[in-house]
């Protein structure tokens, strides 16, 4: 009826399936630099900020804080000071009372004292004067 030839079209169909297979290995291997790549950034920023000495000032994550009903409670507690620091990653650190408790050093990061400033805001003038005029 449409005078096909049969074996060109199956050479024409390998080559689509060939072709089909290189574009997936090629997304397969995108796909896992990609992966390796968000892995070591996320590791860097978890892994980075864990170095901890006597007397700074921390936050502590609380793990019971979900039985509480409301999205936009926080989950850190804080801040506590850091009474002595373990080489096995355990953290010591002193309650709002004076007593010392033991913490997982996962469970912890800095607290940032201060509100940083805009830039392009000074002393006395507000967002709303700046936007006016």
């Amino acid at each position: 009826m449409c005078n096909f030839e049969l074996a060109e079209l199956r050479t024409n169909r390998l080559m689509q399936m060939n072709a089909l297979e290189e574009l997936r290995n090629e997304a397969y291997t995108n796909s896992f630099i990609y992966k390796e790549k968000t892995k070591n950034w996320h590791d860097k920023i978890l892994k980075g900020n864990k170095d901890f000495h006597e007397g700074q000032k921390v936050l502590l994550f609380n793990s019971r804080l979900k039985l509480f009903p409301g999205k936009l409670k926080t989950r850190w507690d804080g801040p506590f000071v850091v009474k002595q620091v373990f080489p096995h990653g355990a953290i010591e650190l002193i309650s709002r009372d004076g007593t010392p408790f033991k913490v997982n050093r996962h469970r912890v990061k800095t607290y940032e004292e201060g509100i940083p400033k805009e830039e392009g805001l000074e002393e006395g003038l507000h967002l709303e004067e700046i936007t006016e005029t």
